[in-house]
């Protein structure tokens, strides 16, 4: 029994298909089927149902994956160890990271970070809330760029930066006229959100008591800010942005941007990690590179600002 078989059945359990699993552990299926038929031998049981579609677990491999999951955990710590041990920035390092901070972060500081430590292989992917917390949990990532919300104390968390909500008003919308926008405002409007469980959404719900945002006839949910923002340039309602998305914004489009009303609802954007995590000179690297990268005025919470 390897490693590496405890890998590739883990992929497969995750992935639940051979062929996906194949390519994400960089290996061809020919050789990953091979590689776990030797270890069912070994065994002498079956890991897999394979006449199940998706592949399902015997009762008897789920154990051996479950067990397997944790010896990869604990292996992959004692790399770790040697890597912090060593200073080294060398390596894959995974990051979870929320689909409404990506786009407006990752740009600003990935393709520099990638150019300037090439010996770094950094993984990126694009997680809700709770996705990132099991992610953790279950070292499928080393650490998350993520809002600070209530009950995430079991984790280590490091501040990044702050960055207020903005509404996006149509043109033919009755609070274009308006410099900015107080929650009351909101009554009655046409609000494009995002569905629940992104947390932009849910704050912004709380913050403006926005009760009935899921089921009223004037809420409507998709699944995207910039699908948001392109019904919102043809004529239609209003939404919200986040701060850094402002600077991708054409002249024209700036027209549309009105602030809260203060106290400006403001979100805190935190790199959180297990707090067994040992690889500090990568992570210490990143915050720094992060925070270099935002407007200096994101750095702390001003007084026009209420964390939401």
């Amino acid at each position: 029994m390897t490693l590496q078989q405890m890998e590739y059945i883990v992929a497969v359990y995750r992935l639940r298909h051979f062929a996906k699993a194949a390519e994400y552990c960089k290996v061809t299926q020919p050789t990953l089927s091979s590689m776990i038929q030797k270890l069912e031998d070994e065994l002498g049981i079956k890991i897999f149902d394979r006449t199940a579609q998706p592949v399902t677990p015997t009762e008897i491999g789920q154990r051996v994956i479950e067990q397997s999951w944790k010896v990869l955990i604990r292996a992959r710590k004692i790399k770790d160890i040697v890597a912090e041990a060593k200073q080294a920035l060398g390596g894959t390092f995974r990051i979870g990271i929320l689909p409404t901070i990506a786009p407006y972060l990752l740009p600003r500081f990935f393709p520099q970070l990638t150019s300037q430590h090439p010996e770094m292989e950094l993984k990126v992917i694009e997680m809700k809330t709770e996705e990132i917390k099991r992610a953790l949990a279950r070292a499928e990532i080393d650490a998350a760029i993520l809002v600070r919300l209530d009950n995430m104390e079991h984790f280590a968390s490091t501040t990044l930066f702050y960055e207020q909500f903005i509404a996006y008003v149509s043109r033919e919308d009755r609070l274009f006229e308006k410099k900015s926008i107080r929650t009351a405002d909101l009554n009655n409007e046409f609000i494009w959100l995002l569905d629940e469980g992104h947390c932009f959404r849910d704050q912004l719900v709380k913050f403006c008591d926005l009760k009935e945002a899921r089921t009223s006839k004037t809420t409507y949910s998709l699944g995207s800010i910039e699908t948001f923002m392109r019904m919102v340039e043809n004529g239609k309602g209003i939404t919200f942005i986040p701060e850094l998305a402002l600077p991708q914004l054409s002249d024209r489009q700036r027209e549309l941007i009105r602030p809260f009303a203060i106290p400006i609802p403001t979100r805190e954007i935190i790199m959180m990690t297990t707090k067994s995590f040992v690889r500090h000179a990568v992570l210490n690297m990143l915050i720094d590179t992060i925070k270099s990268s935002v407007p200096e005025n994101m750095l702390k919470l001003n007084n026009t600002e209420q964390r939401v």
